[in-house]
């Protein structure tokens, strides 16, 4: 069963990883596919081949979702290409993890940038075109740090639960019409970025989770198509760990 069938779908960040798992699920469901890149374009040409090969229209976009006038321009872009958004999944993100006392000002600043200006720039861009169409679904990639915090990650926990307290405000402000904006925090999931870690290390991580294992991006993905899904219609304002148990 196809869940997404002729709905559009933007997604930041896709060329990789968690994002990369989302595009293809999605496909899987029928929906067609916009996504955004910074500098990845064989990986992004690849996925884009592959989507279209799925059967449903695909397009990648580089554009740096931190720059609100890039932003403004993408989604303008996406429009003439495509005719409509109807699902927004703000996926683009960075990590520059260092100690409080050793943690740069630059590295600050460019965490909440990326991770958390991203979603203020798209939100507000896709919103207008949901507000005419009156139905909407916006979904904003947290973490788990971002809900209990990490030792080491003060900027990008700073970013992610930012990413809540927004979320949670747009789906009071756009709920009347119809519009629905949630939260997906992923736990420790298993991508291209974990594979550089030593086995030792995912170990420990993987025994410190209730269902003993680490999560992929399809599981991540899975928690997507819910919420962007009418299977989800009456689902505004919630926050989901996808984690295997790890904040329980």
């Amino acid at each position: 069963m196809k869940l997404l069938e002729n709905k559009t779908v933007l997604i930041t960040g896709a060329s990789r990883g968690i994002g990369n798992g989302i595009a293809t699920v999605f496909a899987e469901h029928g929906a067609n596919v916009v996504f955004t890149y910074s500098s990845s374009v064989d990986a992004a040409n690849a996925l884009e081949t592959k989507l279209q090969t799925m059967g449903v229209q695909a397009k990648g976009y580089q554009s740096n979702a931190a720059d609100f006038t890039q932003a403004q321009e993408l989604v303008e872009n996406v429009l003439a290409d495509v005719g409509t958004i109807d699902v927004l999944i703000n996926n683009a993100g960075i990590t520059k993890d260092n100690l409080l006392m050793r943690i740069t000002e630059e590295d600050f600043d460019k965490v909440i940038e990326v991770n958390l200006k991203s979603v203020f720039n798209l939100t507000k861009a896709v919103q207008r075109i949901m507000l005419k169409q009156r139905q909407g679904s916006i979904i904003n990639m947290s973490s788990v740090v971002g809900v209990k915090g990490n030792a080491g990650q003060s900027n990008y926990a700073a970013s992610k639960a930012g990413i809540i307290g927004f979320s949670k405000s747009v789906a009071l402000e756009l709920g009347s019409r119809n519009i629905r904006c949630n939260v997906i925090a992923p736990g420790f999931i298993e991508t291209e970025m974990t594979a550089q870690l030593s086995e030792d290390v995912v170990a420990g991580w993987r025994a410190g989770i209730p269902l003993k294992r680490g999560g992929t991006p399809n599981d991540v993905a899975n928690a997507c198509v819910f919420l962007a899904s009418d299977l989800s219609s009456y689902i505004t304002g919630q926050v989901i760990n996808v984690d295997g148990g790890m904040l329980t």
